[in-house]
C-alpha cells in the first residue's frame, strides 16, 4: 500500500510533533506527503499550516512568530491559524488585505504533549491514554525519529511474537522458546485487543526494569491496534509493575514514518530512573528498526493479491490489521494503491481544511484538548 495514495488516511489525528520542538519557533514537516509548518498562536496552541507563502512560495518554516502569528521570512507577511494573510509590512496603514489571501490550513491541537495535526475533517478521535497525568503513573517521551519504513510494517511488527527469538535474541528474546505465543483477539469498531502471556530473558542488567530477579520471566502482553496508525503496548511482569507503550508510526510518504513513542510506568525513579529505561527501549527499538528497513514498505493490505507475501498461523494479528484497513479503505470508496496500479488509478484529494476551490479561507475553529 502507498499510503500516501490513500485519502482516507488525511481524515485522521496524527501525532506530528512534541509541543516543546515549537517553542523555539516554527518547524516544518512533511505529513502523507504533505508539507506543512507548526507553529504556536497567540493562546500557545499548535497550528498548522501550508508550507508555502502565498507571495512568492517560500516556506513559511524559515520564518518566525510574531504576536501570535506566523511570519514569512521573505517578505513579512503574517499568517494567522485560519491561514488568512493578516498583515503585509508593504501595506500603506489602513489598506485592507484582500480576502482571499491565504495559505490552507489544517486541523491541529494539543494532546499527550504532543501536536496533532488531520489534514481534512476528522472521522475519528485520537485514542485515549489514560495513564497520561494520571495517579500513580509517570510519562516518559522516549522516541520521535524518522524510520525509513511504513506504518504497517511498523505495527504488524510490534504484534508479531514470532520474531522475538530472532531479531531480539541479543535482549530479551528466548532463543529457545521460538514458537510464538498465541493471542487472544477481540475485534471493535476501531481496531482490535490482544493478549498474551510471552516468556522473556532477564539478565540482571534488565531486573530494575521488571522488577524482578529471574533470568528468565514472563510478560503479560494487553495490546491493542487504533484505526489507522497507532499501537497500545501494555505490558505487566510477575512484580505488579506495568510498561506501558504508546506508539504512533506518522507517516511521511511512501517509504518513511516518523515513530513517536511515549512510556508509561507505575513505578517512581528511585525504583527505575527514566534514563534505564530509555536505554532499554532504545536497544530493543533498533533491533526492530534494523530490520524494518530492511523490508519492502509496500506491504501488501489486500490479501488477494496472492505471491507477493506469504503467511503462517502467528501472523494472525498482522493479517487483522490488513482486514481492518480494506475494511476502512472499502468504507470511503477506496481500494489498495500499490506500485502495481498506482499509474492507473486516479487520486483526487479533497480541499484542505481552510482553503476552498477559490482560495477563500474560512477560519479553522481552534481545538485544543481539555
Amino acid at each position: 500500500m502507498l499510503t500516501t495514495r490513500q485519502p482516507v488516511f488525511r481524515r485522521f489525528w496524527h501525532a506530528v510533533m512534541p509541543l516543546t520542538d515549537l517553542a523555539d519557533g516554527p518547524r516544518p514537516f512533511t505529513l502523507l506527503g504533505e508539507n506543512i509548518v507548526l507553529f504556536l498562536d497567540g493562546d500557545g496552541q499548535p497550528a498548522a499550516l501550508k508550507d508555502r507563502c502565498c507571495h512568492r512560495t517560500a516556506k513559511l518554516s524559515k520564518g518566525w512568530c510574531h504576536e501570535g502569528t506566523l511570519q514569512c521570512g521573505y517578505h513579512g507577511w503574517r499568517y494567522d491559524r485560519s491561514g488568512r494573510v493578516v498583515g503585509i509590512p508593504q501595506l500603506d496603514p489602513g489598506q485592507p488585505i484582500p480576502a482571499g489571501y491565504c495559505t490552507p490550513a489544517y486541523h491541529c491541537t494539543a494532546r499527550y504533549g504532543y501536536a496533532w495535526v488531520a489534514l481534512e475533517d476528522p472521522v475519528e478521535d485520537i485514542p485515549a491514554i489514560p495513564e497520561f497525568g494520571a495517579q500513580g503513573w509517570r510519562t516518559i517521551f522516549q522516541f520521535y525519529e524518522t524510520w525509513n519504513t511504513s506504518p504497517l510494517r511498523a505495527l504488524e511488527n510490534s504484534f508479531d511474537n514470532s520474531h522475538f527469538s530472532f531479531v531480539h535474541r541479543a535482549t530479551f528474546g528466548v532463543a529457545s522458546q521460538p514458537k510464538p505465543s498465541r493471542y487472544e483477539l477481540v475485534e471493535s469498531p476501531t481496531g482490535f485487543y490482544a493478549e498474551t502471556t510471552i516468556p522473556a530473558a532477564n539478565p540482571q542488567r534488565f531486573q530494575r526494569i521488571s522488577g524482578v530477579a529471574d533470568a528468565v520471566t514472563t510478560r503479560h502482553m494487553r495490546n491493542a491496534y487504533f484505526l489507522p496508525f497507532s499501537r497500545r503496548l501494555d505490558i505487566e511482569y510477575p512484580s505488579g509493575i506495568r510498561h506501558v507503550i504508546i506508539n504512533c508510526f506518522t507517516p511521511i510518504d511512501d517509504g518513511r514514518i516518523q515513530l513517536c513513542q511515549w512510556l508509561f510506568r507505575n513505578d517512581t525513579e528511585e525504583d527505575c530512573p527514566a534514563q534505564m529505561l530509555i536505554d532499554f527501549d532504545d536497544e530493543i527499538t533498533r533491533e526492530d528498526k534494523d530490520i524494518l528497513e530492511s523490508t519492502d514498505p509496500d506491504a501488501v493490505v489486500d490479501t488477494r493479491r496472492r505471491g507477493i507475501e506469504y503467511s503462517m498461523a502467528s501472523d494472525r494479528p498482522g493479517m487483522l490489521i490488513r482486514k481492518k484497513l480494506m475494511e476502512l479503505l472499502a468504507r470511503h470508496g477506496e481500494q489498495e494503491v500499490h506500485r502495481g496500479n498506482a499509474g492507473s488509478i486516479p487520486i483526487v484529494a479533497a480541499a484542505p481544511a481552510s482553503c476552498g476551490a477559490k482560495a477563500a479561507c474560512a477560519p479553522v475553529p481552534q481545538e485544543v484538548a481539555a
